[in-house]
């Protein structure tokens, strides 16, 4: 699962917390997650303490504002892209696997906002073998 994060500059580690604990409630636990959001967040502290020790997969702005999600003007001109958290977890989830889909829509929490995306894993047993 990759779990997009945006957020205003400056936001407190327990801000981030609590807004990925929604996407926790969403979801339920997930071992295997990846952190992504625009290149302008890369050294943002607050995001960076909230998910340590994992490390944050960071994309130009340019290519966030290449996914088609709806978006905010304030944030475009803010960051370069108008969609961070849904466009940075639809993209990063796109090069883990194909068919990367949102299972948590764009959700503000206080100056955060947090999207998750997965991508569709086929299994090796299914379709043409024996047992179906």
């Amino acid at each position: 699962m990759v779990v997009g994060i945006g957020a205003r500059r400056g936001v407190s580690a327990g801000a981030v917390r609590a807004a990925l604990e929604v996407v926790r409630d969403a979801v339920g636990e997930e071992p295997d997650v990846v952190y992504a959001s625009v290149e302008a967040k890369a050294g943002e502290q607050g995001i960076l303490a909230a998910i340590a020790p994992a490390g944050l997969e960071v994309r130009p702005a340019a290519a966030l504002a290449a996914v088609a999600v709806p978006g905010s003007a304030r944030v475009g001109e803010a960051v370069g892209t108008p969609s961070v958290a849904e466009a940075a977890a639809l993209l990063v989830a796109a090069e883990h696997g194909p068919c990367p889909r949102l299972v948590v829509p764009k959700t503000i929490v206080g100056d955060v906002t947090v999207a998750a995306a997965r991508v569709e894993h086929t299994s090796l047993t299914s379709g043409n073998s024996p047992s179906g």
